[in-house]
């Protein structure tokens, strides 16, 4: 399906896949700045959610349906947030909204209910804290004033919240926030000696998930 989104230079439209398990609760699942929705990671997590009966959409930002490599303007992430939840909700008013992403994705999410868009709750897989080696710019001033649950899924390992203290710090200065810890995981979750499928991989995030939003 396609999703109509309004961009300051005018509309365009991105790709979704939409998998309706009607159990009242929907997922939303955005990609890495280096991938898009069909990424095997994400879609694995879809599948793994929809068997424990959440409706889920993944969908593309407008610089991949573009054929850019790079991200756009954040204005432009946000705006098709914005967008893609409206969406999720015409279809129905009744269900409870969960926004999830890959990384930049999910930074993206952050940055749209920072900016007053209205969800149930926050699941990072790999916040993107700062870039690998420079911890002295950290993407983390907006975190505090959001006011609904935010569950960061992290791997040890990853260099983008290293040193690990100071991501702590930022989710201690969270209203409602806590972390769920791969041991050895890197930014993708993958663990030095453990090579699995990126699909399996994105699987096992889905339990964590689920007890996030069941509780």
């Amino acid at each position: 399906m396609r999703i109509p989104v309004e961009l300051p230079a005018g509309a365009v439209t991105v790709t979704g896949d939409w998998t309706d398990a009607r159990g009242g609760d929907v997922v939303i699942i955005a990609h890495g700045a280096g991938a898009g929705k069909d990424h095997p990671f994400l879609v694995g997590l879809a599948d793994a959610l929809g068997a424990q009966g959440f409706s889920t959409l993944r969908f593309n930002f407008p610089y991949v349906e573009q054929g850019r490599r790079m991200p756009g303007p954040a204005a432009h992430a946000t705006a098709t947030w914005r967008a893609v939840v409206g969406w999720v909700r015409a279809q129905d008013p009744s269900a409870r909204v969960w926004a999830t992403g890959k990384s930049y994705g999910g930074r993206m999410a952050s940055m749209a209910v920072a900016e007053g868009l209205v969800v149930d709750g926050l699941a990072y897989l790999g916040y993107p804290l700062h870039a690998p080696g420079k911890p002295e710019k950290p993407r983390a001033e907006h975190l505090p004033a959001i006011a609904i649950p935010q569950l960061f899924l992290e791997g040890t390992n990853d260099p983008f919240i290293q040193p690990l203290e100071q991501f702590e710090a930022v989710v201690d200065a969270c209203q409602n926030a806590r972390v769920v810890w791969t041991d050895g995981g890197g930014h993708s979750f993958e663990v030095k000696g453990h090579k699995r499928p990126a699909a399996e991989v994105g699987a096992s995030l889905a339990p964590a998930m689920a007890e996030f939003i069941g509780g």
